[in-house]
């Protein structure tokens, strides 16, 4: 037997991670090149899987966690060892806030080196700082272990909870070898790594007395209700009960917007006088003002408005985190709310309808809202603000109501939401429960890649700037990406001055009139420089009819928007100014 011959019959440590990702339905990869993944970069693309390579691995662990939320597989992302997983690490950790399955798959030292702290080629003990992190992290030392490591991943990241999950995989294990026929016996292909998990009867009559004794119900249907998939059955109660509801950002289009039950545009009016609220993949953090304070009715910020809550949700834990939880129904999304709309259907005629004023001082507000919001996007100001260029926005994503949307920054992203509607589920994307920017070129890369449909990227000009190197990467992959940016020459808006008078400018200033038309067309994008509403309309028309990877510097008022967006409480100011 020639020495060829038995090569070909061994199998090495990156052959058998290629193929148990394969064996589990993984097909695209993000991450970034260097020791000592680079030949398993290589390899897994030589192997058939797609490989996006990115320019920081911050991105492309960005990329793989809103992949996760988009398939309901888990996202995987390769980086190297010590530094570039630290860099992954703050996609994972946002990841797991979020509830996006997501595997950070790390190269590292050696376990013998590591452990005396004998000095290695970027020495870490990646495992004890990732565990508090992220949901689960495993290490693997021997080959015929890939397929349990790969397996226990899979599983930790999609079930239940989903989350992120870290492996680390020492460089020494990657050239191990072993008989092929023996290694493919080694490898698992994960069934039902997510479960459906049924409600207790006895849960779900509790929350059907109390939804059923309402007369001013409100359901809060949050991006968990988007990833579950449950958007049929979701619809079906909303209908079926006529209680009004309110999506959360990414849960926008799991109804249409300009759905009739919609109480987005009444937001202030429904939550403190709301007398029952259920809660569907929604959670009580600070996007809901934590169920206290005066945004639910509170007397201060610590008060809770006495509403009653029905909390579906898939961990128990949940409920009861910031206020009391009358009625926790615990199981998945899609199985708590069939099980709630059998027992309204069994109810037939008899199923008591929300109170009529309710529904109708919803409706007034929401009519006198929407006037003023229309009244306002028909202004032309020049130079062009945050409303006369997003009613082009709303206009291009109403007519491609199946393209992406990506979001991301301060007033960028309050104002989007709150004028750009969505129609159908999970097309809309954006910074998430930990209100991090950073995301948007990660996200707009594995929208692209994982939907293969136009993606849409608004941003503010500083969030670009945490990413903006993978517009080379878009148009490398040559992605059908637009990205928007709203440039008011800074943070927030460019108006601030140096209170010292020195040369340098404010800290929150950027420079002024800057082209990131440019910076596309260096890597052979389409870049548009762009000041009025029309040419903001005309390029975005292009972008999303040609496919071809496009920035448009959408210049605007720098006197526009405000300090931290919405959430300027939550910005302290010094008493000495």
């Amino acid at each position: 037997m020639t020495t060829e011959t038995q090569s070909q019959q061994l199998s090495d440590g990156i052959d058998l991670l290629i193929e148990a990702l394969k064996l589990n339905g993984i097909s695209n990869l993000y991450g970034l090149p260097g020791i000592p993944i680079t030949d398993l970069t290589r390899r897994a693309q030589a192997a058939g899987l797609r490989m996006i390579s990115f320019r920081h691995e911050q991105n492309a662990g960005n990329a793989a966690s809103i992949a996760g939320f988009l398939t309901q597989k888990p996202g995987i992302c390769l980086t190297v060892s010590a530094p570039g997983f630290l860099n992954g690490l703050t996609a994972l950790s946002n990841a797991t806030t979020n509830c996006f399955p997501m595997i950070l798959i790390s190269g590292s030292s050696e376990r013998e080196i590591v452990d005396l702290q004998q000095g290695d080629y970027e020495e870490m003990d990646q495992l004890a700082i990732a565990k508090p992190l992220c949901k689960a992290a495993f290490r693997v030392l021997h080959i015929d272990d890939i397929g349990v490591g790969i397996a226990r991943a899979i599983r930790a990241a999609v079930s239940g909870r989903p989350g992120g999950v870290y492996l680390d995989l020492p460089a020494k294990l990657l050239a191990q070898t072993m008989e092929t026929e023996a290694a493919r016996k080694t490898l698992i292909k994960v069934v039902d790594p997510a479960p459906r998990q049924i409600p207790a009867p006895e849960a779900v009559q509790r929350a059907l007395r109390l939804l059923a004794g309402a007369k001013r119900p409100l359901i809060i249907l949050g991006k968990g209700a988007a990833y579950a998939r449950a958007e049929n059955e979701i619809r079906a109660l909303i209908e079926k009960t006529k209680i009004p509801y309110l999506p959360m950002s990414m849960a926008k289009g799991i109804l249409p917007d300009n759905h009739e039950q919609s109480a987005a545009a009444a937001r202030s009016y429904v939550l403190p006088e709301a007398d029952v609220v259920m809660l569907v993949g929604a959670r009580l953090n600070w996007l809901l003002s934590h169920g206290k304070g005066k945004t639910w009715g509170g007397k201060d910020a610590k008060a809770w408005g006495g509403q009653k809550y029905i909390q579906i949700d898939i961990s128990p834990t949940e409920a009861d985190s910031n206020v009391p939880t009358d009625a926790p129904l615990v199981g998945d999304i899609g199985s708590c709310v069939s099980a709630l709309l059998d027992g309204i259907n069994a109810a037939g005629s008899g199923w008591p309808q929300p109170s009529a004023d309710w529904l109708g001082a919803i409706s007034d507000r929401k009519g006198k809202n929407i006037a003023k919001m229309a009244e306002t996007l028909a202004k032309n100001p020049s130079p062009m603000n945050f409303h006369s260029a997003l009613n082009v926005v709303r206009d291009i994503v109403k007519a491609n109501p199946d393209a992406m949307l990506v979001n991301e920054g301060a007033n960028a992203l309050d104002f989007t939401r709150s004028i750009v509607d969505m129609y159908k589920p999970r097309k809309r994307i954006d910074v998430g429960t930990w209100g991090v920017m950073g995301i948007g070129m990660g996200f707009a890369v594995a929208a692209a890649v994982e939907t293969n449909l136009p993606v849409i990227a608004i941003e503010g000009d500083s969030a670009f700037g945490f990413s903006g190197m993978e517009v080379e990467t878009i148009c490398r992959y040559k992605l059908p990406v637009c990205i928007v940016i709203f440039n008011n020459n800074g943070v927030y808006k460019g108006t601030d001055v140096n209170p010292a008078g020195g040369p340098d400018v404010a800290p929150t200033v950027f420079v002024k009139g800057a082209r990131y038309d440019m910076l596309m067309q260096a890597f052979g994008g389409v870049g548009v420089h762009a000041t009025t509403p029309e040419e903001l309309r005309k390029a975005m028309e292009e972008a999303v009819r040609s496919r071809k990877p496009t920035l448009i510097n959408a210049v605007i008022d720098e006197t526009a928007g405000t300090e931290s967006g919405r959430i300027t409480s939550l910005n302290p100011k010094s008493a000495k100014k």
